[in-house]
């Protein structure tokens, strides 16, 4: 019998580690029952953005002519935003069908980044059946008279307005640009985040130097994104009473096992799913399931956390001392020590 891969992320137990992230691949249900299938323990709807909510009054008769095309399947797998979804109302009805379809627990998404009216569409991800609720801030401190801890105040409001309009386990995902993140992840638990996703992966503008126009192209993650989340949930591990969920950069099974001995509860993929379909998610499966079993592990719970920072020999290794073991062994055939060894002519 293999080890036991069953994890607790938010209170729920889920089979398994492996949770398919906030994205368009949730658009359809099709694909939903293919995630499920491959083996995912729950899924992350793609967010409603605040945008879409504070401008369905403003644009309504787009909201019904577009009503046919809402989830057809896209040319690409990122659309622009009007073509996201058509907004809250196809979303909340999009949220209920999944959860009469699916069996494993449905995440709902919010996706905003200032205090209003839009935060009450946290109680009507509730009330569609939603099991959990993941609020995703995405803000850009880009006003230089807004000061660092005005921005960590507007984070806490947020989430302390969102946790006053549901019952539900909520989630935030947030980026890793702070100050102090092991401060700001304390405080947002203590808001009332009974989870932290880590982390949020800002998207940086390019210009094209044909056009000269900003392009907002989006680049899928790579596995060498890992290791940001790595650090802080090693950090985090024990620290913070709240559960603790990787995403970015996780695109193989080696990547979750890592993120497991992190001390990660459960690891989230979109970018590998885009690029090796939904049955993706059985390969990570079976590769976390042997690695597990080959080093003698009987569970998931057993290893998640035992390379975090307060379990590991050398915990200092996740802070400066790492930098500088890097940065003093790295060499090159530049590196003067190699050249001052060379006899000369």
């Amino acid at each position: 019998m293999g080890a036991d891969l069953r994890t607790r992320y938010l209170g729920m137990e889920l089979a398994n580690p492996v949770v398919p992230s906030a994205s368009t691949l949730s658009s359809r249900i099709d694909t939903l029952r293919r995630l499920q299938d491959a083996g995912a323990s729950a899924v992350v709807m793609q967010s409603l953005f605040e945008e879409q909510i504070e401008r369905e009054g403003l644009e309504i008769h787009l909201v019904l002519e577009r009503g046919t095309e809402s989830f057809a399947e896209s040319l690409t797998y990122f659309p622009e935003l009007e073509d996201y979804n058509i907004g809250p109302d196809a979303y909340l009805r999009h949220l209920e069908l999944t959860k009469r379809e699916l069996e494993i627990p449905v995440i709902g998404s919010l996706n905003g980044s200032s205090p209003g009216g839009w935060v009450r569409h946290a109680r009507l991800i509730e009330d569609a059946g939603a099991d959990a609720l993941e609020l995703n801030v995405y803000f850009v401190a880009a006003d230089p008279n807004l000061t660092s801890s005005e921005v960590e105040q507007l984070y806490i409001d947020l989430v302390a307005g969102v946790r006053a309009s549901v019952d539900i386990p909520l989630a935030v995902k947030v980026g890793p640009f702070f100050s102090s993140m092991a401060n700001m992840a304390r405080r947002l638990v203590e808001a009332g985040a009974d989870g932290l996703v880590l982390f949020n992966r800002f998207l940086q503008p390019d210009i094209d130097l044909e056009t000269l126009e900003v392009d907002p192209s989006l680049h899928l993650s790579t596995s060498e994104e890992l290791r940001l989340p790595l650090r802080w949930i090693a950090i985090l591990r024990g620290r913070v009473d709240a559960s603790l969920a990787a995403t970015t950069g996780v695109h193989t099974w080696e990547d979750a096992v890592k993120l497991i001995l992190a001390g990660a509860d459960v690891t989230m993929m979109a970018s590998a799913l885009f690029k090796h379909g939904p049955e993706h998610v059985t390969t990570v499966l079976h590769g976390i399931q042997t690695w597990l079993d080959e080093h003698e592990y009987e569970s998931v719970g057993q290893a998640k956390g035992s390379v975090s920072q307060a379990a590991c020999a050398d915990p200092v290794a996740f802070e400066r001392s790492n930098y500088m073991r890097a940065v003093v062994n790295y060499t090159t055939p530049y590196d003067w020590r190699a050249a001052s060894s060379e006899p000369r002519a």
